[in-house]
């Protein structure tokens, strides 16, 4: 687990970490600390370069807190791939000459061979997959579900729905409504708490709201194709009269 990142960090022995065995784990962390994030100063870093002490997770906890990461020391998987990522960016940040001319491993192969989608090759039994998407969710404030397929999925919708360029320009562009006396507007039907009558007439107003975008579009779509239809570019040379 986390044997590719460890192996772009050039960490030691990479495919023998283990994450479970606990020496391993905390002298990987400080590896993180001492060669790639630096977020401490040297003389700051005493208490989590202290491994044998029994005081070690609370430093480590501390740690967490002063990078900002979603994840706790319970979530110990979660909480090192951030880590992992975190320095793979700073690496990045401070090699970008070194990287930027490098080519995609599809581009590097073959120029004949048609470049491989890496979704086909997608385990999602894999404990990296599985801390990348439930890093995501959390980030995204994502409900967790059993199957990490379906919150892979729900990350992708909330990306393209909220978090896309056409999204995030179209809720700049937003304008301040026009407030509305519900007491004006007939229900039509009551459900006997005065709450749940004022939340139904609000959701009555919103999708009365809906439906008439909708229905503008509808007349846009229509005023597009007649404007098609409507005036064809005839060639009047080929026109014949009679028989």
């Amino acid at each position: 687990m986390f044997r590719r990142k460890l192996t772009a960090l050039d960490y030691h022995n990479p495919s023998e970490f283990d994450c479970t065995d606990e020496t391993q784990f905390r002298n990987c962390i400080v590896w993180l600390e001492d060669q790639k994030i630096r977020h401490y100063k040297i003389e700051d870093r005493g208490n989590l370069r202290n491994i044998p002490s029994s005081d070690w997770p609370k430093a480590y906890q501390k740690y967490l807190q002063d990078l900002n990461c979603p994840f706790g020391v319970e979530e110990k998987h979660e909480a090192l791939d951030w880590l992992l990522g975190l320095s793979v960016r700073y690496e990045y940040g401070d090699n970008v000459a070194k990287y930027k001319d490098c080519k995609p491993l599809a581009a590097s192969s073959n120029s004949g061979d048609k470049a491989v989608d890496p979704l086909l090759n997608l385990d999602s039994s894999s404990p990296d997959f599985k801390a990348g998407v439930t890093a995501l969710a959390n980030i995204l404030k994502i409900q967790r579900h059993d199957d990490y397929l379906v919150m892979l999925k729900a990350i992708r919708i909330l990306i393209q729905e909220r978090l896309s360029p056409e999204a995030v320009t179209k809720a700049s562009q937003h304008t301040e409504g026009i407030p509305v006396a519900l007491d004006k507007h007939i229900l039509g039907f009551d459900t006997g708490d005065a709450t749940l009558n004022e939340a139904a007439q609000i959701l009555r107003l919103l999708h009365i709201e809906e439906l008439r975008e909708l229905q503008t579009k509808i007349n846009e779509a229509i005023v597009a194709v007649q404007a098609i239809i409507a005036d064809p570019k005839t060639d009047h040379r080929l026109g014949k009269v009679g028989r």
